[in-house]
């Protein structure tokens, strides 16, 4: 698909309100299009790109942004809780544009016909290769949940993305979903395949026994004569959000009074400016960002916030800019600083959507990303049935994606009541595009897959939807973990968000009939965190049971899915949700 002229004008007016230079395209014509968006003028001295959350995607993809991502207490109003219409209002964007589309959810079948799909590696390095041509000395930093999230990840033992990160020139990461593939396969990649090329750094990342630093905490790298130093931050809730067994010798957190000892350490060595590669979420980072001195920027992930500009946040040693680069794929971020006298003075920042169409794929990833495909592509591209509904995952309380798979797990279990983890990747499909073996892995994808079939009392039901509800609305951002709320089939519930710990859920009914306290109800699920789920008998892993409901579909076509979402209460001038 080519771009008309009149939608590259679109483009240009956006990218100006968003802050991205025109230059001299003001007034080409759609052949410019590439040129127009991605010349981001050089500014400054030191230059750091950021990806974040690929979730192993090599090819473009579609991905939809949350109609629904709440902020509680002072997080409300405020980015990255705004969605649709409010976060366009926010940042000076018009909608109907490709950054409109870019950042969020609204009309998303009809623009992502539009403008096509996005991301994809080979894409993704020719504008990587583009920026650190134009930037010498740059760097790519990668926030983690990076060798995870794809069928060929998985089988791969996350050797595909390793390979293709290390193509891609990344330089410095830090991690989460790595560490699901185990102590030992962590270790391996990062001792073998990284050695010399790539820095893994994480300095809340503990040795159990001793307390030990498992990771390097931080590099220092001079860029064009000014030391950079990049510290680590690792999801510090692997061990609770994830199977403890697979990090059993590791302690995480987020540990501030630690960072803050690195931060003083790297400048006594001489670090004119201080950065940190964060995967704690972007709530997590504006309030680290508010207690830690001496922060120049961080650059964020973890909870998928596509956030176009970079948050200021004041502190006892000055201001730290607070930046989160999305997911997918779908963006790369640019952050120019200005190093004068030994201090940051001045910055550019910019958060590029990578449009497949308008990139040309780099022939060297294409060529690598093509072998790594190729024993794989027959059991990828199998088609298990035709959707007729939009597919996403995205969004605090449902996707349909993920009402698919409650869906097929109440049918294939004999359950009444199925919980699906609020997890924030997955890629989306559009009505009318085929169900293949691989965009069903692209939800499903990650170590501990076993589905389980468990009697659940109607209080315990309810302790587990208050115990994520508080993960996720807890208004300490230090309390969250950044997932979304659990998906639910076949319940129905009522939610407030604002309300105390324990007293969020009510009105839980099951076929229109109050659930009951001491009766036993059969819920399906999957994704468990205890060891012991690996070896009960009859456990599948959960693709199996999908995969059965897809292709026993009537017509070998899946009908829109109809959504179970909570009934919500007190939120209604919440702008973190649209009506539409």
């Amino acid at each position: 698909m080519n771009l008309s002229k009149r939608e590259f004008l679109q483009v240009l007016g956006a990218a100006g309100a968003a802050g991205m230079a025109l230059g001299p395209w003001a007034e080409a014509d759609a052949a410019a299009a590439e040129h127009a968006l991605y010349e981001v003028p050089r500014f400054g001295n030191v230059s750091l790109l950021h990806m974040t959350d690929c979730h192993a995607q090599l090819l473009p993809i579609r991905f939809r942004e949350p109609s629904v991502n709440l902020g509680v207490a002072g997080m409300k109003g405020q980015l990255p809780h705004l969605v649709g219409e409010h976060l366009l209002k926010h940042v000076g964007a018009r909608p109907g544009t490709p950054l409109a589309h870019a950042f969020t959810y609204l009309d998303f079948e009809k623009a992502s016909r539009r403008y096509g799909k996005v991301g994809g590696f080979a894409h993704l390095s020719t504008l990587v290769r583009r920026l650190k041509a134009s930037r010498p000395g740059s760097l790519l930093l990668d926030g983690g949940d990076t060798w995870q999230g794809s069928a060929t990840s998985l089988w791969t033992n996350a050797q595909d993305m390793v390979d293709a990160c290390k193509l891609l020139g990344v330089d410095v990461m830090t991690g989460h979903w790595e560490f699901t593939y185990g102590m030992e396969r962590v270790k391996e990649i990062i001792d073998k395949d990284f050695a010399g090329k790539v820095d893994f750094v994480a300095q809340n990342v503990k040795t159990a026994d001793f307390g030990d630093p498992v990771f390097k905490p931080y590099v220092i790298r001079e860029i064009n004569g000014v030391p950079v130093a990049i510290i680590g931050q690792a999801f510090p809730y692997t061990p609770i959000a994830n199977p403890r067994y697979m990090v059993a010798d590791w302690e995480f957190g987020i540990q501030d009074d630690n960072l803050q000892r690195q931060v003083d350490e790297v400048k006594a060595k001489g670090a004119q400016l201080v950065v940190v590669i964060s995967h704690n979420g972007m709530d997590v980072d504006l309030k680290m960002a508010s207690r830690v001195r001496g922060i120049d920027a961080i650059f964020g992930g973890h909870t998928h916030d596509g956030v176009p500009v970079a948050i200021p946040v004041k502190n006892a040693g000055g201001t730290t800019l607070v930046t989160n680069a999305g997911s997918n794929g779908k963006f790369l971020g640019v952050m120019d600083f200005e190093v004068k006298g030994g201090k940051l003075v001045d910055f550019r920042y910019r958060l590029l959507p990578v449009f497949s169409n308008l990139l040309k794929a780099d022939a060297e990833m294409q060529a690598l990303i093509t072998k790594i495909r190729a024993p794989y592509e027959a059991k990828l591209a199998e088609k298990l049935a035709v959707n007729d509904g939009l597919l996403y995952r995205r969004g605090n309380f449902n996707g349909s994606w993920d009402q698919l798979v409650c869906d097929a797990l109440m049918e294939t279990q004999g359950a009444q009541i199925a919980f699906s983890p609020g997890f924030r990747w997955g890629t989306s499909l559009l009505p009318g595009e085929s169900i293949t073996r691989e965009l069903m892995m692209d939800q499903l994808a990650i170590t501990y897959p076993q589905a389980t079939l468990t009697e659940m009392t109607g209080e315990f039901i309810k302790t587990v939807l208050e115990d994520v509800a508080d993960n996720l609305f807890n208004p300490d951002p230090y309390y969250q973990q950044g997932g979304d709320m659990v998906r639910v089939g076949g319940l129905q519930y009522a939610i407030d968000p604002n309300a105390k710990a324990g007293q969020r859920i009510s009105d839980m009914r099951l076929g229109g009939k109050p659930l009951e306290a001491d009766k036993r109800y059969k819920v399906a699920g999957w994704a468990p965190v205890a060891e012991e789920a690996r070896t009960l008998p009859g456990v599948r892993p959960v693709w199996e049971h999908v995969e059965v409901w897809l292709k026993a579909q009537p017509g070998g076509r899946v009908a829109p899915r109809k959504l179970n979402t909570p009934r919500l209460i007190g939120v209604d001038a919440n702008p973190g949700m649209t009506k539409t």
